[in-house]
């Protein structure tokens, strides 16, 4: 099946996969936590620098969108205030916006940080809350942006505590389901709508895992997928190691994602992930000869 994402800027063709390459300003994301700080010894600022240099480098590499986010959205993160993850995405998405032409997602669920965020450049919002919170689904409305509609069950500080399903697969589409009703509803076409089943967020490994196997049946609702494994502990827990030694893992699940209709890959290993695109595509074009 063939789509092209809308961004109200762009159109991304995803007649075949693509991948978007993540850019975290915070202190402490599970993978790159850090990495972007003007001075990882001291109160935490983002170098906007180094978060530059990271864009420019997964360009080059080959994606063709980047994800900033300003929040760590792992399990037991705390919440921050909205000015401080302000400070963090705004300047990195006007210095991105300024500097390569790639397209630009915004990881937040504050409709505040999503109306400055586009402002800012950003065309894509990509939300773990799938635009549930106030006023988020009017801004994605209005804006015209594209938007990616995440489940995650209960929240990053305690999901993976308490989640309970009777049939993952199942619930996980009818709540996706749900919300691209809504969206659709309220304006949103589906040329701008990506779906992502949430990979770690309040499941369990074989919840992952029964995810993954079944992906396809989320193809059902015609929509693209977004899928982001990359690092996760559902690699650390099978492969024992930790998220910087994860890559072989990641890329062996990128290409079970792909063959089971993945549209687009977030990954923190551009370099690597493209490679694996590159080689799943022509294994699906010599199959169409």
């Amino acid at each position: 099946m063939s789509f092209f994402l809308d961004t109200g800027k762009r159109q991304i063709d995803l007649s075949y996969p693509v991948c978007m390459g993540i850019i975290n300003a915070t202190p402490d994301s599970f993978s790159d936590g850090s990495e972007l700080a003007k001075n990882p010894e001291d109160k935490f600022i983002v170098d906007i620098d180094k978060a530059l240099f990271r864009a420019d480098s997964f360009v080059k590499q080959g994606a063709l969108i980047v994800d900033v986010g300003g929040e760590s959205t792992r399990p037991g993160a705390r919440k921050i205030p909205i000015e401080e993850e302000l400070d963090r995405v705004i300047p990195i998405i006007q210095a991105i916006k300024a500097n390569l032409d790639v397209c630009i997602s915004i990881d937040t669920s504050s409709a505040q940080v999503m109306t400055e965020a586009i402002n800012a450049g950003a065309e894509i919002v990509n939300d773990i809350r799938a635009l549930s919170n106030a006023n988020a689904l009017s801004v994605a409305v209005d804006s015209q942006v594209a938007v990616c509609l995440m489940h995650m069950q209960g929240q990053p500080r305690t999901m993976q505590q308490s989640y309970r399903y009777d049939d993952v697969k199942q619930e996980v589409f009818r709540f996706l389901e749900t919300r691209v009703a809504a969206c659709k509803s309220a304006g949103i076409s589906s040329e701008r709508i990506l779906i992502d089943v949430g990979f770690g967020f309040g499941k369990s490994l074989e919840h992952n895992f029964e995810l993954l196997k079944y992906l396809a049946h989320f193809k059902s609702l015609n929509l693209p997928i977004l899928v982001g494994i990359s690092r996760k502990s559902m690699i650390g827990g099978l492969v024992n190691r930790p998220p910087q030694e994860r890559l072989a893992g990641s890329i062996a699940a990128t290409m079970l994602a792909l063959g089971n209709g993945a549209n687009i890959v977030r990954t923190h290993d551009v370099a690597a992930t493209v490679d694996a695109i590159k080689v799943h595509s022509a294994y699906t074009l010599a199959e169409m000869l």
